[in-house]
């Protein structure tokens, strides 16, 4: 489990990239690169990771589901995910 500050510092970057996407976009269209610098760093879309919904778990993301290998697991295991099942053969 993720320190919940870790997961309120990811939250805040995810505002502010919400907040600065459009100026970014139109400063990136004009060449503008030292509008860009200007920016927050946070703002910038490559400083975002990617965490499980569950856990805030950063390694072991699986993008398609949302959530770490970890938490996959026990969630097909128990059958909460639809159209997944565990392997047998």
């Amino acid at each position: 489990m993720a320190k919940e500050s870790m997961k309120a510092r990811d939250r805040k970057r995810d505002a502010l990239i919400a907040k600065y996407a459009e100026k970014r976009a139109r400063l990136k269209a004009e060449g503008d690169y030292e509008g860009l610098q200007k920016l927050p760093r946070n703002a910038s879309p490559v400083r975002q990771h990617n965490r499980c919904k569950l856990t805030g778990r950063p390694k072991g993301y699986m993008r398609q589901f949302g959530v770490s290998r970890i938490t996959f697991r026990e969630l097909a295991s128990s059958g909460l995910i639809p159209g997944v099942k565990k392997a047998s053969w």
